[in-house]
């Protein structure tokens, strides 16, 4: 039995879902420390309405609501259930939201998640309160439901305490305590409480428990309206004894609503007003100790547009009106996500916030997974508290953007759209020369990120291209197919500034970097190798790009903060690793006349037998010093050209000038996008993560068989692939694809794809997808696509260039 002592900070539906997963895990001296009362703890979980979807974009928190839903199945309180799976009902009043409920149909699919597109007729035959003349239609999902929120607590705090958890509650956490940079315990206005381990699952609390750590937890609390009508007869009528409801959760979500019964009452749920930022007062000194903090008092004014909103979808409720209501306060991130796992500056000290009640038992498996095995199950990536840049944990940039995630809780969204505020916040040094050239810039990680420019729109006049749908229409543009063919035929500039850089350094440099990447890195200074981060179960945290500039001097290419946060994890006190990404740029120089445009401004040998693939030389071009390294990740000639962000601009105009005679453009992301694509080249956190093996993502070359590290003894171990990452090919030319759509094989659902786009060069949109392994070259399959089933085959891969002359030449 582990004796690792656990305090849990926060006795709602998390924290109790989180100890009795502890303990059913062997982990029994957990503690649970509550402000308030148990019965009615002070967070978001005593006012939750407690709805249940399971279908989301992301597959992480589909699976959260998965398990949530089986779990509370399987759980009653004084002989009820936790759990009614009445089911949901999504209705469309517009073309938009209709066409994204086959989005939302397909994304169920590929996730595993039972669901049906309905007729207005039918929707109106699971709620017949509707007005079906306003509806396209709706979306039923009959495996989601009500959690019972409360008896849900009590059932796992009964098992809990019977495996040796303690709960207690009026417990106001005042102080972490702390040494060496571990948690030691929790400090309470009624003792302190050892610990080995502290979750701080305190919900909207969350950002003062970690001021106490020292941990910055970017969340905002938001109050949320949440209102009830008088009784409604027909209701009542349609409830049966002691039953709270029995139609589906009915969301409006083009206006920004749900609604669901109470008995013979309805509750409104609306997030159509304002925002409302909340300051939550603070736990200790409260005027009344006995409040409810986490309820504020309904403002009426804000909530009667959506009443009349739901008059008009649910007539009836003209002869009802708004018998209680409040302001209940909910948390948001920047992103919308939850923020999952142990602080790297607190080591002891776990982060269990922003969870709903939707997502808890889920969320509360991974973290106790993690935190007993050493990682959870489930990838979290998305979820992983570190995932945020330094820039993305302002204050202001927190506010801003957790109100704007509120305000698109029901918005259809574009998996490409970006947030309008705060931009610019990051910018390249050749931001104005992409400004100049019309650059369509969209977000990633706080960069600006030039994805076409409309300098280049004449280029595509002439070109044959294939008629688009109007989703995948949006954010894309004809100059695209031109800034593809042109680095194929001619030569272009690519921004490589966003891709993260890490400066390791020291004399265990080499041997640090050995032990944690799959491939060869002790190649002498000059070598370039391609590589993977795994962790002790063999699964994808990373690919890297490791540069050897010197004896004890690398140069990585990462992937997100996670990366670095892993490695500062694993380093020793011998090797150093700075993120030198904020104070460098980058430019990719890629097309059959790159070597063209960069020999002559440097007296260096860039001949293929002077500059071989995958080698890496500190130079000069022009005035610029250049860490030089020949790599490619369009399939084409070239080299990314990187030096520090104050020759940035010098380096973007020497190219420019000089490549004026071969032809050069600038080309943006989804360029660059379709033609990795047509080479195979992976993209972590799309098409694989921590859920998979490198033999099965299609990356085993990466993996040296005669050297150890962290993960070997598990691919050693691990059982012949299932699945394999998968190249389709899209049958009809013009037919297109943007990634999470199921695949199905003889009719049923066999996998989904990752990413997707339209390979200009080979003149069909390729998609990438984990599919059975067995499937071999030529068979067919079919892609749902807002609910049509396009034809597509299983090809060999690489699909251009397979022998790789046009790189190496």
């Amino acid at each position: 039995m582990n004796r690792s002592r656990v305090v849990v900070i926060g006795a709602g539906i998390v924290g109790c879902s989180l100890a009795d997963e502890l303990t059913a895990r062997g982990w029994t001296d957990v503690t649970v420390l509550e402000q308030g009362p148990l019965s009615a703890p002070g967070g978001s979980t005593s006012h939750a309405p407690g709805l249940v979807f399971q279908t989301n974009p992301s597959r992480t928190m589909t699976e959260f609501a998965a398990y949530t839903v089986r779990k509370l199945s399987s759980l009653e309180d004084g002989g009820r259930p936790c759990y009614q799976p009445v089911g949901g009902l999504e209705v469309a009043t517009t073309e938009a939201r209709w066409a994204d409920l086959h989005r939302k149909a397909g994304l169920a699919t590929s996730w595993g998640v039972r669901g049906a597109l309905l007729t207005p007729r039918q929707c109106a035959q699971l709620w017949p309160m509707l007005d079906e003349t306003l509806l396209h239609g709706g979306f039923h999902t009959p495996d989601d439901g009500l959690a019972r929120a409360l008896p849900a607590c009590r059932a796992q705090t009964a098992r809990a305490v019977s495996r040796g958890a303690r709960f207690l509650d009026r417990h106001t956490v005042t102080g972490i305590a702390r040494a060496d940079g571990r948690v030691t315990g929790v400090v309470t206005d009624r003792g302190t409480f050892p610990a080995d381990h502290v979750v701080s699952a305190a919900g909207f609390r969350g950002p003062e428990i970690g001021a106490m750590a020292g941990v910055d937890v970017p969340l905002l609390p938001l109050a949320h309206q949440y209102a009830r009508t008088a009784p409604l007869p027909g209701l009542a009528r349609g409830n049966g004894p002691g039953e709270e409801a029995t139609r589906p959760i009915l969301r409006f979500q083009d206006r920004d609503l749900y609604f669901r019964e109470h008995h013979d009452r309805l509750g409104i749920g609306s997030y159509a007003h304002r925002p409302m930022p909340v300051d939550p007062p603070p736990a200790v000194g409260r005027p009344d100790p006995h409040a409810m903090p986490s309820t504020l008092p309904f403002t009426e004014d804000d909530f009667a547009p959506s009443w009349q909103e739901s008059v008009t979808l649910l007539p009836a409720l003209g002869a009802s009106r708004v018998a209680e209501g409040f302001n209940g306060i909910l948390s948001f991130t920047p992103d919308g996500l939850p923020l999952l796992g142990e602080s790297r500056e607190l080591r002891g000290f776990w982060l269990a916030e922003a969870i709903w009640v939707t997502h808890s038992a889920g969320a509360a498996r991974a973290v106790a997974e993690w935190m007993t095995d050493g990682r959870p199950a489930l990838d979290l990536h998305e979820c992983d508290l570190h995932r945020f840049e330094d820039a993305q944990r302002s204050p202001a940039y927190v506010a801003e953007r957790g109100t704007r995630n509120f305000l698109e809780v029901y918005d259809v969204i574009h998996p490409l759209q970006p947030m309008d505020q705060p931009r610019p916040l990051r910018t390249s040094p050749f931001y104005p020369r992409q400004q100049q050239l019309g650059g369509y810039f969209l977000e990633g990680g706080g960069w600006e990120r030039p994805h076409w420019y409309e300098a280049n729109a004449p280029l595509a006049e002439g070109l044959r291209l294939p008629e688009r749908d109007a989703w995948s229409a949006r954010y894309w543009s004809p100059a695209v197919a031109a800034e593809a063919r042109a680095t194929r035929e001619t030569v272009a500039l690519y921004d490589m500034t966003p891709l993260r850089r890490l400066e390791v350094t020291g004399p265990g440099a080499l041997g640090f970097l050995d032990r944690m990447t799959t491939n060869n890195v002790r190649k002498k200074p000059g070598a370039v190798t391609y590589t993977l981060l795994l962790d002790e179960t063999g699964g994808i945290r990373s690919d890297l790009t490791v540069a050897r500039l010197g004896p004890d001097r690398f140069q990585v290419g990462a992937n997100s903060p996670a990366d670095l946060d892993w490695l500062l994890r694993h380093a020793q006190s011998d090797v150093r690793i700075r993120d030198i990404t904020s104070g460098t740029c980058g430019i990719g120089v890629w097309g059959p006349r790159a070597r063209d445009l960069v020999q002559p401004l440097t007296r260096d040998d860039f001949s293929h037998q002077g500059f071989g693939y995958f080698r890496a030389k500190e130079t000069y071009l022009g005035h610029v010093p250049v860490t030089a390294l020949r790599l490619s990740y369009v399939g084409e000639l070239g080299w990314e050209l990187y030096t520090t962000a104050d020759l940035g601009l010098r380096l973007w105009d020497t190219l420019w000038e000089a490549g004026r005679r071969h032809g050069v453009i600038a080309a943006g992301r989804s360029a660059f996008h379709s033609l990795r694509l047509e080479k195979g080249y992976r993209a972590w956190g799309v098409d694989m993560t921590d859920e998979h093996h490198p033999h099965e993502a299609g990356l085993g070359f990466a993996v040296r068989g005669d050297k150890d590290f962290v993960g070997r003894a598990a691919l050693d171990r691990a059982a012949p692939a299932t699945r394999r990452l998968t190249a389709l090919l899209l049958d009809d030319p013009a037919a297109q694809v943007l990634g999470k759509e199921p695949v199905r094989l003889d009719g049923a659902p066999a996998g989904y794809v990752t990413s997707a786009g339209y390979g200009y060069t080979l003149g069909r949109c390729i998609a990438y997808a984990w599919l059975p392994a067995a499937l071999t070259a030529g068979t067919g399959v079919h892609i749902e696509y807002f609910g049509e089933q396009l034809p597509a085959t299983v090809a060999d891969e690489p699909l251009f260039d397979p022998d790789m002359t046009r790189i190496r030449c």
